[in-house]
């Protein structure tokens, strides 16, 4: 599973309407309203690269509203969850 993390630039008096069309469309697991130079935050999960392109500049993109977009695609996920996993292996409780 590939992971794309998108700032996202909104008109400002649409934020709530612009997150929920974002968080309705598929590979799309959460849309966060931030502070700071960005107004949204979308995590994107896709199965490959090449369907980045498809999401975001063929789907996010297109919302009316979304005024721009910058995207990191992470390389390793690292969660509170594996790492009590993995402190966890070969111990009894």
């Amino acid at each position: 599973m590939i992971t794309a993390i998108v700032l996202i630039k909104t008109s400002v008096d649409r934020i709530p309407e612009i997150a929920e069309s974002i968080a309705a469309l598929d590979n799309v697991s959460e849309v966060f309203s931030v502070t700071g130079q960005y107004d949204l935050i979308a995590m994107v999960r896709v199965a490959r690269h090449d369907d980045l392109a498809e999401v975001i500049p063929g789907r996010i993109s297109k919302i009316p509203g979304v005024e721009a977009t910058d995207t990191h695609v992470a390389f390793r996920t690292y969660s509170q969850h594996d790492l009590e996993a993995a402190f966890s292996i070969g111990l009894d409780s």
